[in-house]
């Protein structure tokens, strides 16, 4: 019942916290699973992300079920999905009601637009960790060279040409990634 809890809790502050969309709370998600609770590893934590991007649907609300059925089965998921939504949309109900109302000040775009550096940074943070953790399998502080994985490095660099030089499909970078590097694995 302490981790229904816990989790629950962890997630309002997720949901509370996470300006900026899903990948902004990813980094939030890590600090209160892995760094601050260590209900997961990190491994497990990146394998849990890489599901949650596959599947349909927001990241933070995926994230938040994956984790909670993960630690907790359906309650867990649940209360993690709950807590993860709940502060959002009483925020959105909060602010839609201010934004309609106050819209035509200027500070209100001055704002906004103030906020948007922070998200970035957020969002730079999260992919960060996850590149690290797929190229060297360690967190950014504890990167050695020598563990440097050449595999994921070319996937990497290989997936960022086709989306951006080559517009293809997200999906298919995805699918196409896992059986190259499904293939690479079995022939080294």
């Amino acid at each position: 019942m302490l981790i229904l809890w816990k989790l629950f809790f962890s997630f309002i502050k997720v949901g509370l916290f996470s300006v900026g969309g899903g990948y902004a709370a990813i980094p939030l998600i890590q600090n209160q699973i892995v760094d601050i609770h260590h209900l997961m590893t990190m491994e497990e934590f990146a394998d849990l992300i890489t599901i949650a991007e596959m599947t349909p649907g927001p990241i933070s609300i995926n994230s938040a079920t994956f984790v909670g059925n993960k630690l907790a089965g359906i309650p867990g998921a649940l209360l993690c999905t709950f807590g993860v939504v709940l502060p959002a949309f009483l925020l959105c109900l909060l602010l839609a009601y201010f934004y309609y109302k106050y819209r035509s000040f200027g500070g209100v775009q001055t704002i906004l637009a103030s906020l948007r550096p922070a998200v970035v940074a957020l969002i730079s943070g999260a992919g960060l960790s996850i590149l690290s953790l797929a190229l060297f399998q360690a967190q950014k502080a504890d990167i050695v060279l020598s563990n440097f994985h050449i595999i994921e490095a070319i996937l990497f660099v290989g997936g960022i040409i086709a989306l951006r030089k080559f517009k293809t499909n997200a999906i298919l970078v995805i699918f196409g990634s896992g059986v190259i590097g499904t293939i690479a694995y079995y022939l080294v």
